[in-house]
């Protein structure tokens, strides 16, 4: 198995395969008299037929070395990653490449950025590497007689 080394997280850099989101650098707007700061759309949900819901996810800790075994992708819609803890995380993508994986860059996220995978961008299961890592997820919600199956999977 080839080995992969995890780059820092950029809006530049992970562009290919979605959006960064940070408050860094957006625009801000002041409210409730003052003492609140808001940074509004600050990623483009893609949903096809069904509807954008909120879930959380609680991962475990990855040991490291970190083996990459199953990556996925969901055709009908992008999925949002909002980190609610602590744990930095690990963050492999793929382009598609006629319906597989094709070369994996690997990123290493902070906790105060999240990120919005593109629809059919593959990518690795959530993988904290400094504990375990709560995230708000925002992807489709759906049944196959409303829209269709939105999880792929590929093993390596």
């Amino acid at each position: 198995m080839s080995s992969l080394i995890a780059q820092p997280i950029t809006a530049e850099a992970f562009a290919p395969y979605g959006e960064v989101i940070q408050t860094e650098g957006a625009q801000l707007t002041l409210i409730n008299d003052g003492l609140c700061h808001r940074f509004s759309d600050l990623a483009s949900f893609d949903i096809e037929d069904g509807r954008a819901g909120l879930s959380f996810f609680r991962s475990q800790l990855r040991p490291m070395p970190y083996r990459c075994d199953l990556l996925e992708r969901h055709p009908l819609g992008s999925q949002c990653f909002i980190p609610m803890s602590d744990a930095e995380f690990l963050l492999i993508v793929a382009p598609d490449n006629g319906g597989k994986p094709g070369p994996l860059t690997a990123f290493l996220a902070t906790n105060n950025v999240a990120v919005n995978i593109a629809r059919n961008t593959w990518h690795g299961v959530l993988a904290p590497v400094a504990g375990s890592g709560l995230f708000a997820v925002i992807d489709r919600i759906g049944t196959e007689t409303n829209g269709g199956q939105n999880l792929e999977e590929h093993l390596l």
